[in-house]
């Protein structure tokens, strides 16, 4: 059964190549190259353990190449959102058939704020960007990615916007289930302790009041239910580059990726 979960037409909207030399001027020789020649495009395709900065550096990569950024995580998080509003998640247990009856009421779009150059989720219609990164969300969206049905709708809404490459997305299954050919895997991790302290800043920055170990403990879980769920549980791609973030900072990581991407598209 076909869910119409997103608007193709609102997919995404194109974003122009930044200047990448000003941020990182150490690069100049490699990236002008880029800059000035027509490179093919590529697939790349993230994945990684929860709160390791995929999305942030996914977003990153493509700003700085003018590829699409799909943000996949936000798709699935987006469905939660849905589940929590209507009961259908409560306390960490989620009634699946309920969720699977009513696939059809959701319809999920990305929508371009060009006051903040991010593409934004929308649920129904409703900008949903912050609520779907707050706690209870996080606390739900494992055990809503383990339901059958709601994966094979979202992988193949993701299948259909990377036909025409120069694409990134990020994810739990994207090298493995999604795009097991992208010319680019990464597989993104870093220790607990580590991802538990950038989710805690990340919401208490916010002003929200989140305890640090309720949020390591919730990392812990998620890693455990993301890599032993029956249907496209995480795991690392067997052609996928490790990217271990725990101790390396933004701009490095950014840097070793856009490496990677120019070997393959000049060699």
């Amino acid at each position: 059964m076909r869910h119409n979960f997103l608007t193709p037409s609102a997919h995404y909207q194109p974003r122009p190549v930044n200047n990448f030399l000003a941020a990182l001027p150490v690069k100049k020789s490699i990236f002008a190259r880029m800059e000035k020649a027509t490179q093919p495009k590529i697939i790349i395709a993230i994945d990684g353990h929860s709160s390791c900065g995929k999305s942030t550096v996914a977003k990153q990569i493509a700003k700085e190449l003018g590829y699409i950024y799909i943000d996949s995580g936000a798709m699935y998080r987006a469905v939660t959102l849905f589940a929590l509003r209507n009961k259908l998640a409560v306390d960490g247990e989620v009634n699946e058939q309920g969720l699977i009856d009513r696939l059809d009421e959701i319809k999920i779009e990305f929508r371009f704020n060009p006051e903040n150059r991010r593409n934004e989720t929308y649920l129904n219609g409703e900008n949903v960007e912050e609520e779907i990164r707050q706690l209870p969300v996080s606390q739900h969206v494992s055990p809503v990615a383990t339901i059958r049905e709601v994966r094979e709708a979202m992988v193949e809404l993701q299948q259909e916007m990377g036909k025409n490459k120069g694409i990134v997305m990020d994810g739990r299954d994207i090298g493995t289930v999604v795009f097991p050919s992208a010319e680019l895997k990464i597989f993104m991790t870093a220790r607990p302790e580590v991802r538990a302290q950038r989710r805690y800043d990340e919401l208490t920055a916010k002003g929200q009041e989140v305890s640090f170990d309720e949020i390591l403990a919730n990392v812990i879980e998620r890693d455990r239910i993301d890599s032993s769920r029956e249907v496209s549980p995480l795991k690392q791609a067997d052609d996928a580059l490790t990217l271990d973030n725990s101790d390396i900072t933004r701009e490095e990581q950014l840097d070793w990726l856009l490496q990677k991407v120019q070997q393959l598209t000049t060699a």
